[in-house]
């Protein structure tokens, strides 16, 4: 008997149901705290008042307010990740490069905008004395994981001139290599990356504020640097 196997095919007892729904609005209630205390002021004790639990209650949980910040950042990525996902997987046409990217770029911002405070603890300034685990890495890397699949497909299109990668800079980035793929060149990667960047820059540029006086219509904005920082064949040929 396979004793695993039957134990995931068991149904889910009242007692684990009602741990998981406590666990979501405990997340819940720490997620609505960012927007009024910040990442770094997140209180254990603050959620228990919330949700009019002794305090003792919540710990069990969430032992510290670093529980309760990886949870909020496992949940994030993963919220994001999934609403990502989905709509790059929509796009039926896989060989519109083009179109995939637009898709990634206005799907993050349409979440950061629906949820300013989610998207500044995951890509706004680290939470003092907060070190990340390891749990945090698979969350985090989904949304770069569709844009790396979308490289792929580009470099699997076919060769594309493209400035050539200083040595120094082709020994930095293994680590983009070893996750985007060893088929995808320097210049693709660079280009990629310089996507990446120029996409959360922009988004955390309108949400922090700093474009005020700068721009008075923001979709028009972020759409023409959308198609401006596109990581296509097109873009890279004219380059």
């Amino acid at each position: 008997m396979d004793l695993d196997t039957d134990h995931r095919r068991a149904p889910r007892t009242a007692r684990a149901m009602a741990r998981a729904e406590l666990t979501r609005d405990i997340v819940d209630s720490a997620r609505k705290q960012l927007g009024v205390v910040g990442p770094a002021q997140l209180s254990v004790r603050a959620v228990a008042r919330d949700l009019g639990m002794a305090s003792s209650a919540v710990y069990r949980y969430f032992p510290s307010r670093d529980h309760l910040l990886t949870a909020l950042l496992e949940s994030g990525y993963n919220e994001l990740g999934s609403v990502v996902e989905e709509a790059d997987s929509a796009v039926v046409d896989r060989n519109d490069h083009l179109l995939r990217w637009l898709t990634l770029g206005r799907c993050v911002r349409g979440w950061a905008v629906a949820h300013p405070y989610d998207y500044a603890l995951l890509f706004g300034s680290p939470v003092p004395g907060y070190d990340a685990p390891q749990s945090t890495i698979q969350p985090a890397t989904r949304v770069t994981g569709v844009l790396a699949v979308l490289l792929r497909d580009i470099a699997a299109a076919g060769p594309v001139q493209q400035p050539v990668v200083p040595a120094a800079v082709h020994r930095s980035i293994t680590g983009m290599h070893e996750f985007i793929g060893t088929e995808v060149d320097d210049g693709l990667v660079m280009a990629g990356a310089a996507a990446w960047s120029g996409l959360i820059g922009a988004i955390s540029l309108e949400l922090f504020g700093h474009l005020v006086n700068a721009v008075s219509d923001h979709d028009a904005y972020f759409e023409e640097l959308l198609h401006l920082l596109a990581p296509t064949s097109d873009r890279l040929a004219a380059h």
